[in-house]
């Protein structure tokens, strides 16, 4: 049987630039999609997965991501400060490292919505794919023809062996939905201070063991203005399962 990550983390320390003039006074992930808060729609992913504990960092207005967190309910909620700096993606997950102990971790991030196709939930497809023997990062990618609000040139290029490689022409087939599984191995690979976990993804890659697994829904990338309309709107148009 799959064993599901019991611990996630959740990216929600970001200053949220191009989601102004809306982040000047409130923070990105409390930022409302259809009426919702989008880390809600994150938190609620991890609940139906079965997770039972996030680690929420926090930086920009943190003091309003807190008291949101403070409501939840169902999950056992732990923050990260890192009011005196902000650390990006890699140096949160290092910062919270201690967090995990040895099991492989979610992370997400907070800017995104996912609609459920015909095939498996977004959790569930990365958790049956894990195999901490052959992967360090196993990464959801979503073919570039099913997102919206992006308007990138793709991220990852993938082979048939699962394995993946970051865009190296012009264009390449998947994009990053902001969701993963990850070793706490290769986060102690990480520096100290801030990084991206682009540096991490590199490591891993180095000793072919960065892998993704493609999600069969769509995928609302909300990270700006328009991003946020194009949710609204696709949200208003009907879902019948959004993942978060």
């Amino acid at each position: 049987m799959t064993k599901t990550p019991q611990t996630a983390m959740v990216l929600a320390a970001g200053l949220g630039t191009r989601m102004r003039p809306l982040t000047d006074e409130t923070p990105k992930p409390l930022i409302k999609v259809a009426g919702k808060p989008l880390i809600d729609y994150a938190l609620d992913r991890f609940k139906r997965a079965g997770v039972g504990r996030v680690i929420v960092n926090v930086h920009h207005l943190a003091d309003q991501v807190e008291a949101h967190m403070s409501n939840v309910s169902g999950l056992d909620v732990v923050i990260s400060d890192e009011r005196g700096a902000l650390l990006e993606t890699g140096g949160g997950l290092k910062k919270a490292r201690p967090q995990f102990a040895d099991s492989p971790v979610f992370c997400t991030n907070t800017d995104a919505i996912m609609i459920d196709g015909a095939g498996e939930e977004a959790c569930a497809a990365l958790a049956n794919a894990w195999d901490g023997s052959r992967m360090d990062a196993l990464l959801l990618l979503v073919p570039i023809e099913r997102t919206s609000g992006y308007e990138g040139r793709g991220d990852f290029e993938r082979g048939d062996d699962g394995k993946i490689a970051l865009r190296s022409g012009e264009t390449a087939p998947f994009v990053f939905t902001g969701l993963q599984i990850i070793s706490p191995r290769l986060i102690d690979e990480g520096p100290d201070g801030a990084f991206s976990t682009r540096v991490l993804w590199d490591k891993a890659a180095a000793n072919n063991r960065l892998l993704g697994v493609v999600y069969d829904g769509e995928w609302l990338h909300v990270g700006d203005p328009p991003g946020l309309e194009a949710a609204e709107k696709r949200l208003r148009d009907g879902v019948v399962s959004v993942s978060g």
